[in-house]
């Protein structure tokens, strides 16, 4: 199995890629994941982040099978 990472808005050009997997082997929470495709950068503290459609934090547990989804910040005018 693996887990599904989706990117959005303005994310989806930085990363050049709307979605992708990995292995959940040595992923424990959503920071590891983040790290994992950004070569251990750390996770910026004003992105939200989602698993399985659910606002989660950088701590937030994820497994096999998980979604988990990366947004840049909200902004309104």
């Amino acid at each position: 199995m693996s887990i599904r990472i989706r990117y959005f808005a303005s994310l989806r050009e930085k990363m050049g890629r709307v979605e992708e997997h990995i292995a959940p082997e040595g992923i424990a929470t959503v920071s590891d994941i983040w790290k994992a495709v950004n070569q251990g950068r750390p996770l910026p503290d004003n992105l939200l982040c989602a698993v399985n459609m659910e606002y989660a934090e950088a701590t937030t547990a994820v497994s096999d099978g998980d979604e988990v989804a990366f947004f840049p910040p909200v902004t309104g005018g």
